[in-house]
């Protein structure tokens, strides 16, 4: 989508995005606490929670071995809806692109790598240490790597080394840390600006069709076709929030979603799968809609009521729940429901109540003393 000069540029009778969006923001943040958007941080927890009990009830395979049967079977409602948690990570995609954008603008590039490694890696090796210490305690769940393999975990690095990975949600880490590095390279070096990241919108939405179409692995792993347009369309919300509405954004969002969605039912469609934890294309479309409203309402000042603190402290939890959810809950529920005789309601219940409250202590003990003293080590 090439970017028109009339969008790009302020007309004669009309401020300059960079000015006009002093103004917007001062119009459109009344949710704002400490320079976050509160919603957001809300939707945050809808996405990671999403994903938990798609986890931990809408799949087979290790979960069932948890259980000792397909939770398909005494979770049937549940499963049902469950089933499409796994969209959660394109919520959380959009959801990156926008909070990305705000974050980096007026930021240099140093100031933006300290701040995304400080925000990643503490809570991220204590979960390593955690789930690599419930495998040696626990190993009928999941077997514990070498030496050598969780080594190479600490890096973040597995993904591309094909090493096996300890989290099984480290895939997506690996996703994120690719468009931070095509954002910091491409925008945030040469400064963050309303006509580069529409530019760098443009053309990284021609270069995933390019590379869908080519079908070459070093191009999907640099261009990631499968996930861009969910980073695109969160980025150009962000702008809409920023600077207001014009046909030029809502096209970017627009085109995101409408790959996003093709890319989400092609991904997660299985036609003529009639088993436990079939998936229908209509549904999907209808959560990736959902997914992509959420965030433009927030964009739009919609949410501008949402002012309550807790959600500042539900959305700094999030990120370690993320991590700690899937292995750790397997373990939980494993000991709970089989060693313990729990009837299984009330062990998802507890599950989830406790990888919540194990978060809690994540941020309150790790992230929030390390992360500060890791960026102002990395600083020289």
């Amino acid at each position: 989508m090439a970017p028109t000069s009339s969008a790009l540029a302020p007309s004669p009778n009309r401020p300059a995005p960079e000015t006009q969006s002093r103004q917007t923001a001062s119009s459109r943040s009344p949710s704002r606490r400490g320079g976050r958007l509160l919603a957001l941080d809300g939707m945050r927890l809808v996405a990671a929670l999403m994903v938990a009990l798609y986890h931990y009830t809408g799949r087979s395979g290790t979960i069932s071995a948890s259980w000792g049967v397909t939770p398909a079977k005494p979770f049937h409602a549940l499963s049902l809806v469950t089933v499409y948690g796994c969209l959660g990570v394109q919520f959380f995609f959009v959801i990156s692109g926008f909070v990305i954008c705000m974050s980096s603008w007026g930021r240099p590039l140093g100031d933006f790598f300290r701040s995304r490694v400080a925000r990643l890696y503490p809570a991220y090796w204590v979960a390593l240490v955690l789930v690599g210490c419930a495998t040696l305690v626990l190993p009928v769940v999941m077997h514990p790597l070498r030496l050598d393999q969780f080594l190479v975990n600490v890096t973040m690095l597995q993904m591309p080394m094909g090493t096996p990975r300890l989290l099984g949600v480290c895939w997506t880490l690996w996703v994120e840390v690719r468009f931070y590095a095509l954002f910091a390279l491409l925008v945030v070096a040469r400064g963050v600006t309303y006509r580069k990241v529409v530019l760098f919108c443009g053309v990284w939405t021609l270069l995933a069709v390019i590379c869908k179409a080519a079908k070459t692995e070093l191009t999907e792993q640099l261009v990631m076709p499968d996930y861009a347009p969910f980073f695109i369309g969160g980025l150009a919300l962000y702008l809409i929030h920023r600077h207001g509405s014009n046909l030029l954004l809502w096209g970017l969002v627009a085109v995101s979603w409408l790959l996003g969605q093709s890319s989400a039912i092609s991904g997660l469609w299985e036609p003529g799968n009639h088993g436990d934890f079939q998936r229908s294309p209509h549904v999907i479309l209808l959560v990736v809609t959902l997914c992509y409203a959420a965030v433009a309402a927030v964009a739009l000042g919609w949410l501008r009521w949402a002012t309550w603190p807790g959600l500042a402290t539900i959305g700094a939890l999030t990120y370690p729940f993320y991590l700690i959810h899937e292995h750790l809950g397997w373990f939980v529920i494993r000991v709970l429901h089989r060693g313990w005789g729990l009837p299984m309601w009330p062990t998802l219940a507890v599950t989830v109540l406790g990888m919540l409250v194990l978060a809690w202590l994540m941020h309150r003990f790790v992230e929030r003393p390390l992360g500060p003293r890791l960026k102002k080590g990395l600083t020289g």
